[in-house]
């Protein structure tokens, strides 16, 4: 069995292809959980979905993947700008973290520029669309299966 990777995904991401295709796309949130869960597989990984709309589930799921993940790709939503307990769980996880966001933040609010996540995160793939996930898990299996 390959190591575990957790996919938390953080508010109104639930909406994803639905909320704003113009910024977000038309691909569901269950669209790129199936195209990540194959390509894991290709990758010799497996991999474990999340999602929530509050920060302390969230939070929760960081402690939990501490017992059972070699790896998070995290995409905290609006809670990556405002969100020190997230960075805080995050902090105490041992392994591989990597931060997804599906629009370019940087061309967006002032507020959105800066990014909590991005304080534990060993990189960021912003802007890419969904495949931004799939993009965050080929980086993740590099990291965890160093040639």
């Amino acid at each position: 069995m390959g190591k575990l990777v957790t996919f938390l995904n953080g508010p109104n991401l639930n909406l994803l292809g639905k909320r704003q295709p113009e910024i977000y796309g038309h691909e569901t949130l269950a669209d790129v959980e199936s195209k990540c869960t194959e390509l894991a597989s290709n990758l010799g990984l497996r991999t474990r979905f999340q999602q929530s709309n509050f920060e302390g589930q969230l939070v929760d799921w960081i402690h939990d993947a501490r017992e059972d993940s070699a790896g998070i790709i995290i995409n905290a939503g609006a809670y990556s700008h405002t969100s020190i307990a997230i960075l805080d769980a995050l902090n105490t996880f041992e392994g591989s973290v990597l931060e997804v966001h599906v629009s370019n933040i940087h061309q967006r609010e002032s507020f959105r520029h800066h990014s909590y996540v991005t304080l534990r995160a060993e990189g960021a793939i912003i802007g890419f669309g969904v495949e931004g996930y799939q993009l965050a898990l080929r980086r993740m299996s590099s990291l965890l299966n160093p040639v």
